[in-house]
């Protein structure tokens, strides 16, 4: 669930880039799987700051291949299918399949923010 203080970003043409949170004299940025992306050792950023690191972030890390980390350790490779503040959906990825014509690939719900068993492959 997306925290109320929580405030969102998004490009020009009304695609939600991710959220900034104020913090101290400026603010967190959290991309749309709630991960944060503020720069690490620094508390926060300036709004503009904040805007121009989601556009540069943009949404296509989205697309990537990604590596999921089961309840017994094992893990799968992975392609998101839908992310929102209400959950990710990430479907299995083995050989491809998730984008092969008419696969129904194996589908997980992961919570919003995900958490490290999300991971970039």
């Amino acid at each position: 669930m997306l925290p109320a203080d929580w405030i969102e970003h998004r490009r020009a043409d009304g695609e939600i880039l991710g959220w900034m949170l104020p913090s101290g004299d400026g603010f967190r940025v959290f991309d749309l799987l709630g991960r944060e992306r503020t720069p690490e050792g620094v508390g926060g950023v300036e709004w503009l700051a904040a805007e121009v690191l989601l556009e540069q972030l943009g949404i296509g890390y989205l697309a990537d291949q990604w590596t999921l980390r089961l309840a017994d350790g094992t893990e799968r490779p992975v392609r998101i299918a839908e992310a929102s503040a209400r959950g990710v959906t990430v479907v299995a990825d083995e050989y491809g399949a998730a984008s092969a014509v008419g696969a129904d690939p194996e589908r997980f719900r992961l919570p919003f923010p995900v958490t490290s068993e999300l991971a970039p492959r």
